[in-house]
């Protein structure tokens, strides 16, 4: 979605809202300013982002962890090289959280310009395994032979190419349950690349929209993808849950409320279980969102993310068409 004859007040209105200046802004707010920003996709817009990812002088706590993930995700999706000195910088912070620096890398990767691989091979050795891993698929996206920034079908720019354009070449018509089982088994095969792994992810997530429509196909794309949360890396399991928000398949509920209630697993997973729920908008996901939305959880990332996933529900049940703000002076 393209916003048509914004001007440079409504980007500075969005801004506000995205920067929370007053300190009172709801979060589902900013989210939409945000993703308001995202469509945008101008230089002034990708400025505003970049501006409220950096740290905040007169708030140090800004921005939160969960808000400075959206906000590096949001600049890897615009793929404008102008982010890559705020991503940069961001990588490099070791006191912002983890979930934000891999984020970064992941954006940077999205952008898919060869002046990110010196840093990116540098924070192969960072102390946090999800970063180092991220700054892994980062540098092989980048050295791959497809465009680094080419959208896939779902309209996002992905951590690796799906792998479902290899077996159309091979197979030349729908696929059926042997290359979905095909790409299950390179999902789960731990002595391939990470790089592989999230080929046969994004495949799996691709292969629904492209199979025959039955549900036995369905169930067998499903259940493959939810194999993946048994998976030891954090990293993994927290792109298995976003590729299950992105299908929004109600077939996948039982094993995100599962990650979601899960106080062992790790907060990114969960707070990507929590987005993904909030994008199915089915009625029976409301009930756990409601439960970690509460001062009783006690990760704040995980309960600001279900805050958001109760706002795309209600978005997802409503008469708006789009999960942005209005802007006043269009």
């Amino acid at each position: 979605m393209t916003v048509l004859n914004v001007n440079q007040e409504q980007i500075d209105e969005l801004h506000a809202t995205l920067a929370n200046r007053t300190g009172t802004t709801p979060l589902a707010s900013r989210f939409r300013a945000l993703f308001t920003l995202k469509a945008i996709g101008t230089g002034p817009a990708v400025l505003a982002i970049g501006d409220a990812l950096r740290p905040s002088k007169d708030r140090p706590d800004e921005p939160q962890a969960l808000l400075g993930h959206e906000l590096a995700y949001c600049l890897g999706q615009i793929a404008d090289p102008a982010a890559l000195p705020v991503l940069e910088a961001t990588l490099r912070d070791t006191s912002v959280h983890p979930m934000v620096r891999h984020e970064a890398a992941e954006a940077m990767g999205a952008i898919g310009d060869p002046a990110s691989l010196p840093i990116l091979r540098e924070y192969l050795k960072d102390e946090d395994v999800s970063v180092r891993e991220t700054c892994e698929l980062a540098i092989e996206k980048i050295e791959g032979t497809e465009a680094a920034n080419q959208a896939g079908i779902y309209g996002t720019i992905d951590p690796a190419p799906s792998m479902i354009k290899s077996f159309h070449e091979t197979v030349g018509k729908d696929l059926g349950s042997t290359e979905l089982l095909k790409m299950k088994v390179q999902l789960l095969d731990r002595q391939k690349s990470l790089f592989e792994r999230y080929r046969a992810m994004f495949g799996l997530r691709d292969a629904i929209r492209r199979a025959t429509d039955t549900e036995d196909l369905d169930g067998i794309a499903v259940e493959a993808l939810t194999a993946g949360f048994s998976d030891p890396s954090a990293l993994f399991r927290h792109e298995i849950a976003y590729v299950l928000g992105q299908l929004s398949h109600p077939l996948s509920v039982p094993a995100l409320v599962k990650v979601l209630e899960n106080k062992q697993e790790d907060e990114m997973v969960r707070h990507e279980a929590a987005e993904a729920l909030g994008s199915i908008a089915s009625p029976e996901v409301l009930t756990a969102l409601k439960a970690h939305a509460s001062a009783d959880e006690q990760s704040r990332v995980v309960r600001e993310s279900c805050e958001v996933a109760l706002d795309m529900y209600e978005h997802e049940h409503s008469a708006e068409f789009q999960y942005t703000l209005p802007l006043k002076s269009i």
